[in-house]
Order: structure tokens, then sequence, then C-alpha cells
């Protein structure tokens, strides 16, 4: 069988192992240590692979492991995040429109003309 076979199918046989060992859930040290082993393994199962071939598989294997989008649960995360999440606040939105006829703003600022309109009409149709 020509090297490059035996490469590829060494490469699907250790993606296949990370996918149903689920490695990417583990930590960087927890997924180092797996990828020695299994490359260990690996070399064992498939004797015609040489040491570059094994080195090579390595580096693919840990750069499969660590993909663009990081879908490791926060529980496994080490490290604390950088700002504390935002707090969310929830504003009530009256059912019937205002008497004013103008829209309700979006935002939790009260522009200056909002403001000269309350003024105006002693507050009655403030929140």
């Amino acid at each position: 069988m020509p090297q490059e076979k035996i490469f590829a199918q060494a490469r699907d046989e250790l993606f296949s192992h990370i996918n149903r060992c689920e490695v990417l859930s583990a930590t960087d040290d927890d997924r180092t240590t797996w990828m020695n082993e299994t490359i260990d393994y690996i070399g064992e199962r498939y004797p015609d692979l040489v040491d570059p071939d094994l080195r090579e598989l390595h580096a693919v294997g840990i750069r499969f492991c660590q993909p663009a989008i990081n879908n490791i649960p926060a529980a496994v995360v080490s490290e604390p995040l950088s700002e504390p999440a935002a707090e969310t606040v929830t504003v009530e939105v009256p059912a019937e429109p205002a008497t004013t006829g103008k829209p309700i703003p979006a935002t939790s600022e009260v522009s200056s003309e909002t403001e000269a309109t309350q003024e105006q009409d002693g507050g009655a149709n403030a929140a």
C-alpha cells in the first residue's frame, strides 16, 4: 500500500478517535497527554509510518482539536473571564400607545425632546 494512503488512513483513524473520545472538551494538558498516547498507539498500529509521519499526525491532531469556534463548556475553562457579564434589564412597555402619538424610545436614555415634553404636560405620561 502506498505511503500516502497509509498516512491518510491513520489520519482518518486519529480524527475518528478524537471525535469518539470527546477530546475537544478536554483541557489543554489532558488533550496533549491523550494525543501523545494515541500517536504511540497509531505508530504501533501502522508500523510503516516513520517518525516524521507520526510527528505530522500529532501536529494535525492538535490543530484538529482547536477549532475556530470554541465549544468547551464554561466549567472546563480554567481562566476567569476578563470582564464580568453585562446585567440584563427588562423594561415593560405599556400595551396602549402613548397619548402624544410619539414613539417610545427603544433605549434607556431619555432625549432632551422627551424631557421637554414631560415638563410641558406635567409628567402625566412619565413611566
